[in-house]
């Protein structure tokens, strides 16, 4: 007889509801397959904090602005003067003493934080005690120090110059050697910080291929120091633009000695301290995005792909609100 053909078992079939297959609901799905997962439901996180913070920080806003309006400010006389011939021709000095300040800042300041790192211990003394006085008395003292500076000289002779202090330190001099020294001091120590920033193994190798060690600073070190030096030096720019208006106490004609010399004649005084801050925001705003590209330019090297600009992601969020049409099943 022959023995009955062994059959595969039949597989254990279980009913579980399936949501396609038909109206009943229910179907046969074969036991062990994978059962579809549900949707999930995201429910985002109420941060009511954000509102609340919000909400107080625009009442306080509003309670700023509602001071503005309803204090005794004449705005029309605000934007008389906001293009009078004095206060412009005190925003250009302002401008002018900053850029030569920062000029004479940026190189001597340089030539201290070379200095500093130096190896020779008179020349690192000198550069420590440099920085050690400019940087520990306040720029109102030290304007002042050299705008009085003929009570220690009377007589400034230079061989092929003599003259009387008072007619050799001119306010315009006076201001520039504060604020330029003064900036010098905190510009080395940037300047420092970005030289030890850059790896030794870039000077080591650029002393094998026998350059020397100016040489080497300056093709190799100073260019990669740059990503680190060029940030706070923007930053001091724009604290250099608004601490020029301490060299109205040695009468440089600078926006708010011109400002000052206004109201004095007219008594307006709340007003043309507002024509000077305005013209303070306006050139500290315009040095601030030159500064915002600039830093972007010395990234070049350090970042693959850099980050969209302000304008580039206010395109970018303009071109979010178009919906794109559907032709022949492409987007377009």
């Amino acid at each position: 007889m022959s023995e009955p053909e062994d059959k595969a078992p039949t597989p254990a079939v279980s009913t579980i509801k399936d949501p396609g297959a038909g109206a009943g609901g229910t179907g046969s799905v074969a036991q062990g397959s994978p059962v579809p997962p549900e949707a999930i439901k995201a429910i985002p996180v109420r941060h009511y904090g954000r509102w609340i913070s919000a909400a107080i920080v625009l009442f306080l806003l509003a309670l700023l602005v509602k001071a503005f309006a309803e204090a005794k400010i004449n705005w029309s006389t605000v934007g008389q003067y906001l293009t009078y011939d004095t206060i412009m021709q005190g925003a250009l000095n302002t401008l002018w003493i900053t850029v030569l300040s920062m000029l004479l800042g940026v190189g001597l300041g340089t030539v201290l934080a070379v200095m500093r790192l130096s190896k020779n211990p008179v020349m690192s003394s000198v550069a420590w005690g440099y920085i050690w006085i400019f940087r520990g008395t306040p720029v109102l003292v030290q304007l002042l120090l050299w705008y009085n500076l003929d009570v220690v000289f009377e007589i400034v002779n230079l061989g092929f110059y003599k003259d009387e202090m008072n007619d050799f330190m001119t306010p315009f001099l006076a201001a520039l050697l504060g604020l330029g020294l003064n900036e010098a001091a905190y510009m080395a120590e940037i300047s420092r910080a970005g030289i030890q920033s850059v790896d030794q193994g870039q000077t080591e190798a650029a002393h094998a291929l026998g350059m020397t060690g100016s040489r080497t600073m300056r093709r190799i070190v100073l260019p990669q120091a740059m990503r680190v030096i060029i940030p706070p030096t923007g930053n001091e720019f724009i604290n250099m633009l608004k601490t020029s208006s301490l060299a109205y106490t040695i009468q440089y004609g600078e926006l708010l000695l011109a400002a000052e010399k206004i109201h004095s004649r007219n008594l307006a005084v709340i007003e043309l301290l507002m024509v000077a801050t305005i013209w303070y925001l306006v050139l500290t705003t315009v040095f601030s995005i030159g500064q915002y590209y600039l830093e972007r330019h010395f990234q070049r090297g350090s970042s693959r792909n850099l980050p969209p600009t302000p304008w580039q992601r206010v395109m970018a969020s303009l071109g979010s609100f178009r919906t794109p049409s559907q032709v022949g099943g492409k987007a377009i």
